[in-house]
Parts: structure tokens; C-alpha cells; sequence
């Protein structure tokens, strides 16, 4: 197995309470208090994890998702504490909310599909008639999804969510606020970049005081679709596809090779030249939504590296 990239972790820190392993990324709980977050190279696609690893995918959508935390504390207040290590977030613990925030600016991906079958509520929320796919909505939609330990996550309204008290009235009027104004940065943020902020997913919790706190990864391409706004209204006019900046190639390719995650399929073996080419694109994705370019940290013995720059900063 590759020595630089980062497939799996087993590390031990002092007063290391438990280790959860996510699809993507691997968290450490130390104390009470404090989570360790490791974004690994792995990739998931159709809620399966794919065998190979993918060069700086995880330094990618760390650096990214710090980026964007920073640029939206005044909004709300985040988990982040520090990132020790270009692949590591490390943060405060809160108990999450167990539902996901998604809200969507246009009509695609999960809500085209529902909309082509003739479905015009999603999650309780209307969508109006004659719409074609790709086309933005007058108000953004919230729609959001259960928070699955295992399988997939479900759609669900703002009605269920409150009357099966996954969330108070109180907090969800609070979540939804929220919602709203970290879309509204993002898309302002993107704009910048000559992108289009299409749809994305937010996670909450509340910290040890019982705030309401934002949580996880925000605006990276694991988490968000992105169009490029050059060409985007030619596109939908003509009736093509847009443009993306998103894992979408990935599943793309993955369809193609016969795979979408269904009984009996299996994932098509996946070359070096494949791999490469996948991290050449979310380095792209990297520098076209932070409008900065991607240094390549030396990933020669990146466990190691990790580790250190981890129990340095832990021994503080």
C-alpha cells in the first residue's frame, strides 16, 4: 500500500476516548471536549467507499472547508479550533442535530429527478410547475435529509422533523436562519470565483454551552455542487448540461464502468493514471474556489506527518 496517501488511521493520543470512521474521514474524541478530525484520501461514491485512495483529496477539502469556516464565523459559530496539519481540523465537541440542512438553488441532481417524475414537493416544500432542469429558483429551498448511522439519508419536512422532535421549534427556526445566510455568503463567495454556489448540506450542533454551532465540512466539492457561470444560461437555454465543479465526474465514470452501487455490481478496478486524474480535478476544484494555489504538502510518509503535527499540537 501507498506510503502518501492517507487510507486508513490508527493512531493513539493521550486521553483518546473513542475513534469513529466515517466514510471519508476518521474522528478522534479526546476528552470531553475535543474532536480530531482526519479528512483521508479516501472517496466514496453511491454510499460505497471506493478501494484506492486519491493523492491530496483530503488536504483538499480540508483547507477548503477551513477556508469557508473562517469566512462565515460572523454568521454563526463554528466547531473549528485549529488546523495543525494541512489534512486535520481539530475542534470542539458538540452534540450534533440529527438532521441535515440541505438547501438548494437550482433544480438539480436529487430534486431534478423527483421533478421529472412528476413529484412538486420535496420535503414539504412546493416547486413550481414548468420548471427545466438546471433552472434557478426564485427563493432557495430547504430540504432537509434524516442523518443515517448506516445507508442512505432520508428526505424529510419540517413538519415531521418537529412533530417527531428531532429538533425544537425554537432551534429549528434558528437552523434555517442560518442556513439562509451561510448559502447567501457562499454563493456571494463563489460568484467571485465566477462560479455558481448551486446546492449544499450543513450540519449543526450545539457546543457544551448549548449554542447552536456549525459543524463538520462546509462549501467543499464532497458537500456542494458548483457551476461555472461562463456559459451557464447558453447551457440551460440549449437544453445542456452544465458545467460542474463536483465529485459528479466520479460517479460519472463510475456509471459508465457499470457501478452505481446495486446488489451484484462491482467497482471497476482503478488505475494509477485514474487516480491521478482524479486528484488533478479536485486540485483544479481547489484553486477555482479558493482563488488560490494548491501547494502540495509532502506526502513522502504523510502517517507520520499527520501524527506529529497532531500530538505537537495536542501537547500544547
Amino acid at each position: 500500500m501507498s506510503n502518501n496517501v492517507i487510507i486508513k488511521t490508527d493512531f493513539n493520543f493521550p486521553n483518546q476516548k473513542n475513534l469513529y470512521k466515517g466514510k471519508v474521514r476518521d474522528v478522534y474524541s479526546i476528552g470531553d471536549e475535543q474532536l480530531v478530525m482526519i479528512a483521508s484520501d479516501r472517496i466514496s461514491a453511491f454510499d460505497h467507499v471506493l478501494p484506492e485512495g486519491i493523492p491530496y483529496k483530503g488536504q483538499v477539502l480540508n483547507q477548503i472547508a477551513s477556508k469557508f469556516l473562517d469566512a462565515t464565523s460572523d454568521i454563526v459559530q463554528n466547531w473549528k479550533e485549529s488546523t495543525p496539519d494541512p489534512s486535520v481540523t481539530i475542534g470542539k465537541r458538540c452534540e450534533p442535530f440529527m438532521v441535515e440542512m440541505v438547501i438548494r438553488g437550482y433544480l438539480t441532481g436529487h430534486a431534478w429527478r423527483e421533478y421529472r417524475d412528476g413529484k412538486r414537493m420535496l420535503c414539504g416544500v412546493p416547486m413550481p410547475d414548468g420548471m427545466v432542469e438546471n433552472q434557478k429558483f426564485e427563493q432557495p429551498l430547504i430540504t432537509p435529509t434524516t442523518k443515517a448511522e448506516v445507508g442512505h439519508d432520508e428526505d424529510i419536512s419540517r413538519e415531521e422533523i418537529l412533530s417527531q422532535d428531532l429538533v425544537s421549534e425554537e432551534d429549528y427556526i434558528l437552523l434555517e436562519k442560518y442556513t439562509r445566510e451561510l448559502f447567501q455568503r457562499g454563493t456571494e463567495l463563489a460568484e467571485d470565483k465566477g462560479l455558481i454556489l448551486v446546492d449544499t448540506k450543513y450540519e449543526f450542533g450545539k457546543d457544551a454551552n448549548g449554542e447552536i454551532t456549525l459543524i463538520d465540512e462546509i462549501h467543499t466539492p464532497d458537500s456542494s455542487r458548483y457551476f461555472y457561470i461562463e456559459g451557464y444560461e447558453e447551457n440551460l437555454k440549449a437544453g445542456n448540461s452544465q458545467k460542474q465543479l463536483s465529485k459528479e465526474f466520479v460517479r460519472q465514470w463510475l456509471i459508465e464502468n457499470g457501478f452505481q452501487g446495486k446488489d451484484g455490481q462491482s467497482i471497476p478496478e482503478m488505475s494509477k493514471e485514474f487516480c491521478e486524474s482524479v486528484s488533478e480535478r479536485y486540485i483544479e476544484l481547489f484553486e477555482h474556489i479558493t482563488g488560490e494555489k494548491f501547494v502540495k504538502e509532502d506526502v513522502s510518509d504523510v502517517l507520520n506527518r499527520v501524527e506529529q503535527n497532531i500530538s505537537n499540537y495536542l501537547s500544547k
